[in-house]
């Protein structure tokens, strides 16, 4: 597979059923029983001393496994680094995971490639440009920052995002001229534009860019930056990633204006 900004984009589709996919069989801890109960018993009354002892080990490695994370934790090369949230929350909700695709600008947010083909962003990275991205919002007035979405699942968190700091959101369907056609009635002069993905969002980025205002942008693996000017790397296409990285930014840009109100994940989540 062609890794250039020229390869051929898989179907959006296709490519968010992947991602889905590969973050239930993350979530997915259960374990299928290995062998029948009875055998066991009958097992367990012929052991030895010495195959007692041993089953006593083989139950604290056991104990140990349960203990550990059931994600596959490499998605960050310094593990004590100090995030804004577990590590194993951003895991769960498949913050981490990339499309099949990666382009040349955003290889240096990418920590690795899994052996299904799907690239892992750097953690730590999509953490840290969260806060930046909040003390860029900071010097603006709550009014003037507008978030896009044309992407379903991050409608709603984008919408609770606007709302819980003072911004005005555009979701669905941007109507060409929102930013650059003062003829039109729902045309609009923000100050910064905060896009849920650069490529669902193009018209938005497009209008902004031509007016002359910064876009801060939600990128995954696959997205081309040329029009952004602030990176959020994340998982722009799963319903629970965009919940958690609009959740934790507004959380964020409320703390940077000294605000007490402090929201809920659950509410940046919307009802299946």
């Amino acid at each position: 597979m062609s890794e250039d900004n020229d390869a051929v984009e898989l179907d959006d589709d296709a490519e968010t059923e992947a991602v889905d996919a590969a973050v239930e069989e993350e979530a997915d801890t259960t374990e299928e029983p290995t062998a029948d109960a009875a055998a066991e018993e009958a097992s367990a009354d012929a052991e030895t001393d010495a195959t007692a002892e041993a089953d006593a080990g083989d139950d604290a490695a056991e104990e140990d496994e349960e203990d550990a994370s059931p994600f596959d934790d490499d998605v960050m090369p310094d593990d004590d680094v100090d995030l804004l949230i577990p590590v194993e929350d951003y895991l769960s909700a498949g913050v981490h995971i990339g499309t099949q695709q990666k382009t040349k600008d955003m290889e240096r947010f990418i920590h690795r490639v899994r052996d299904d083909g799907l690239y892992v962003l750097d953690v730590s990275t999509t953490d840290q440009r969260i806060r930046t991205a909040a003390d860029f919002l900071e010097n603006y007035n709550p009014e003037q920052i507008l978030v896009t979405s044309s992407r379903q699942y991050g409608r709603f968190p984008a919408e609770k995002f606007a709302d819980a700091i003072g911004a005005r959101a555009r979701t669905g369907r941007f109507i060409p001229g929102t930013l650059t056609n003062p003829d039109y009635a729902g045309y609009i002069e923000p100050d910064v534009v905060v896009v849920t993905d650069p490529i669902g969002d193009a018209q938005a980025v497009k209008e902004a860019i031509t007016v002359g205002i910064p876009v801060i942008a939600m990128c995954d693996s696959n997205n081309q930056l040329s029009n952004v000017d602030l990176v959020i790397p994340t998982n722009n296409k799963g319903r629970r990633a965009l919940s958690v990285v609009y959740w934790l930014l507004a959380n964020e840009t409320l703390d940077r204006r000294g605000a007490d109100t402090v929201f809920a994940l659950e509410d940046f989540e919307d009802e299946l």
